[in-house]
Formats: structure tokens, sequence, C-alpha cells
């Protein structure tokens, strides 16, 4: 996919796939994204240094991918996306992956011009012509207005830290 769908405005933004050079801003965007949600910054450095061994490969033979907005050369905005083996569920019956969204960032220079909506229905775009009808996603107490305007609801999912000894 080369050409974005002409229904999505990116406010005169350049759109891009994301590329294995990123990895470095994915990991910043990610820990500035926790930071500003409350999370321990130490905690989340300790995170990144760990998310970053994850990502890499993950870049590099594209089971992570999604895009960049960027204005003359500086990034604006990004969003990651999976695809993600699951059973065929009530939601997806005859479907075993569902999408999933992540690392929503748009930095604040350029916030509050509809980027993480435009993000988001690119985002849906790009599922789609993957075949994929259902995606999930975890919203920050600052992005969930933006998902829930797009049609995104809530889910019945529920979680626990397992202690690892």
């Amino acid at each position: 996919m080369n050409e974005t769908p002409r229904t999505i405005d990116f406010s005169g933004l350049m759109v891009r796939r994301l590329q294995t050079a990123d990895h470095a801003m994915i990991c910043a965007q990610r820990e500035k994204m926790f930071v500003e949600a409350g999370g321990e910054p130490a905690q989340l450095r300790v995170m990144t240094e760990h998310f970053a061994t994850w990502l890499r490969p993950r870049l590099l033979d594209g089971r992570y991918f999604g895009f960049v907005l960027s204005d003359q050369g500086k990034t604006a905005a990004a969003i990651g996306l999976m695809s993600l083996d699951w059973p065929p569920h009530p939601a997806h019956p005859t479907c075993a992956q569902r999408g999933y969204v992540l690392n929503v960032f748009v930095e604040p220079d350029y916030r509050r011009r509809g980027l993480a909506s435009a993000l988001m229905n690119l985002a849906e775009a790009e599922f789609a012509r993957r075949g994929i009808g259902f995606a999930i996603l975890h919203a920050t107490e600052l992005g969930r207005p933006v998902y829930e305007n797009l049609g995104w609801v809530p889910t019945a999912e529920m979680a626990k830290a397992i202690p690892l000894d």
C-alpha cells in the first residue's frame, strides 16, 4: 500500500510506513506515553530497555508494523500495529487473527489536530487490507475519548500480574 486513503486528513503531514530505522523513536514515544499516563519513570526506563530488545526483530520481519506522520522530517505522531494469533471467538467467529493497536502517540506540539483519529482510521484501513476484521487496544485515559468517538467500545477484559519466582 503506497498511497493513503483519500478520506483520511493528515493536516499536511507526510505519512509513511514504520521502518527499522524508527526503532529509537518508537521506544522513546512509548516511554513518554506511559510517563504521561502516570507511570514511574525509573520502572519505565527498565520497560523500555526490554521493549527495545523485543521490538527489533519484530520491526525487521514485519510482525510490528504501522505508520509515522512527519513534518519536514520531524516525527509528529506514530502508531504501532500487530496481527495476533487468536482462536475464533464470538466477536470474530471465522477468523483466527486479531488486530492489535499499540503505541499511539502524538507529540505535544501536534496535538488537538485530529492526528490520533487519522492514524486510527489508517490503522483500520490497514487491518481491513490484511483481512483482519476485529481489533483491540488498551486505552489510556487521554486516549479513551478518541477511540470511543471512532466507535471503539470497552470490553470485559481483566488482568493480573503473575509473580515470577
